[in-house]
């Protein structure tokens, strides 16, 4: 079987690449929209940030679906780990295809709803409407990827993501460069890659994998619950995250008239994402092993694994936002020449990396907990930290004690610190060793 031959190490590298080649993708976008104009860049994150709360839906299925399916195979079941493959194909793809009718024709409501710019309404309605409304191909990748993870194929995965960026930055420059469709261009160009990226990962799936010869199989009704019990209170931390966050930003734009405590934000956000994938390829690793090993029965190896990756995480954490922190202001400059943001930004920076200590953790620790089927304690306690700290750190200490964008970025660490400890100590209770599938 695959997964005896992969390490750490072995599954790490490609889902961090790929989470890498992704972001920078993204950021190779915006900077070709920009050309366009301020209001198409504006109008695009606009339509993405809704368009993502929708999103959130898929992974009630795709997150359940890759705890079961590791499991299965870490119990050589490789059998139900397909069948839990197809049903949640079918129940993301009748979503996704209900979902997409919504976004193509009601888009227009919903930015009338959240009170988008008047500047913005038409653009980001078109984007809406093209890259909402297929929106099932967001829906389908996740489970395909997934299933070629679980089975250890972490490069086959990798290279239809890179495929599909390229083919995504080719189809911009026609659209945008050549036939100066706009908007409209780059949301073509968005769902044709998509259906690319899909493509190629069925493909993949149906050459590399035959768990569909392998005769094992229970019943779908009870491979649903399980994807559910760990599916649902996943997306709800997402989704409380989410929320928390919108608080935040809320908060920032009370501190100041033209933006600068919101900008200070971004532009740190944008540059510790290269330690935020580190961390987070590691976690995703970590998850898949974690599976394995709970299938297997093997438990012993699974707290050792999880520990080590979280020793792992944390220096390569701290070597990452480190470096970035001490060559802030030579990175900034590559933003702006302004001494005023850039002395912030650079501020933020060194807070961030305790931030950075405390994410990791709270990863690692945290998809481990939710892979073996722990997962309404990561639940709760994300909808206790990340409102009493993260957003009413950012309300007390940056606009109370007028601590500004600072006090923001002390809330945001003392939540991420907060949880990492209470996940730890949680994973050391071995209480999660009740909650196999299997």
């Amino acid at each position: 079987m695959v997964r005896q031959h992969k390490t750490l190490g072995k599954l790490f590298l490609p889902i961090c690449l790929e989470t890498l080649f992704y972001m920078l993708a993204g950021m190779v976008d915006t900077l070709m929209l920009s050309s366009v104009g301020n209001d198409a860049v504006g109008a695009v994150g606009t339509a993405n940030t809704y368009i993502g709360v929708f999103i959130i839906m898929f992974s009630v299925i795709s997150t359940g679906v890759m705890a079961v399916m590791t499991q299965n195979i870490g119990a050589k079941r490789n059998g139900v780990a397909y069948q839990a493959k197809q049903i949640g194909l079918i129940c993301n793809a009748i979503l996704g295809g209900m979902l997409g009718i919504f976004l193509f024709f009601y888009s227009g409501n919903i930015l009338h709803m959240i009170s988008v710019s008047p500047g913005l309404f038409d653009k980001a309605n078109i984007y809406m409407q093209i890259v909402g409304g297929a929106c099932i191909f967001h829906a389908l990748i996740p489970i395909f990827s997934g299933y070629l993870r679980a089975f250890g194929y972490t490069q086959s995965s990798l290279y239809a993501s890179v495929i599909g960026n390229i083919v995504n930055f080719i189809l911009n420059a026609i659209f945008l460069y050549l036939l100066h469709w706009g908007v409209a261009g780059v949301a073509f160009a968005t769902v044709i890659s998509k259906v690319i990226n899909l493509c190629i990962v069925i493909l993949q799936a149906r050459i590399m994998i035959h768990a569909h010869k392998s005769p094992e199989r229970i019943k779908n009704k009870e491979i649903f619950k399980q994807i559910l019990k760990i599916g649902f209170p996943s997306a709800m931390e997402t989704a409380i995250y989410n929320i928390a966050m919108t608080l935040v930003i809320r908060y920032l734009n009370q501190m100041d008239t033209d933006g600068f405590n919101v900008a200070a934000r971004s532009y740190t956000a944008q540059i510790t994402n290269f330690s935020f994938c580190a961390g987070a390829a590691l976690a995703q690793a970590n998850a898949i092993m974690t599976g394995w090993f709970i299938g297997a029965g093997e438990y012993e190896k699974c707290d050792k694994t999880t520990k080590k990756s979280a020793k792992i995480g944390i220096g390569v954490a701290i070597m990452i936002a480190g470096l970035i922190a001490l060559f802030g202001q030579i990175i900034m400059l590559l933003f702006t020449s302004d001494q005023e943001m850039i002395q912030i930004v650079v501020k933020l920076l060194f807070i961030d990396v305790i931030l950075e200590i405390g994410r990791v953790t709270n990863l690692i620790f945290g998809n481990a907990l939710k892979t073996s089927g722990d997962t309404f304690f990561p639940m709760f306690l994300a909808a206790i930290f990340m409102f009493s700290c993260a957003a009413g750190g950012t309300y007390l200490f940056g606009l109370r004690l007028h601590l500004l964008v600072i006090g923001a970025y002390i809330g945001l660490t003392a939540d991420e610190c907060i949880r990492a400890i209470a996940m730890y100590l949680r994973w050391n209770t071995g209480k999660w060793k009740n909650h196999s599938f299997i």
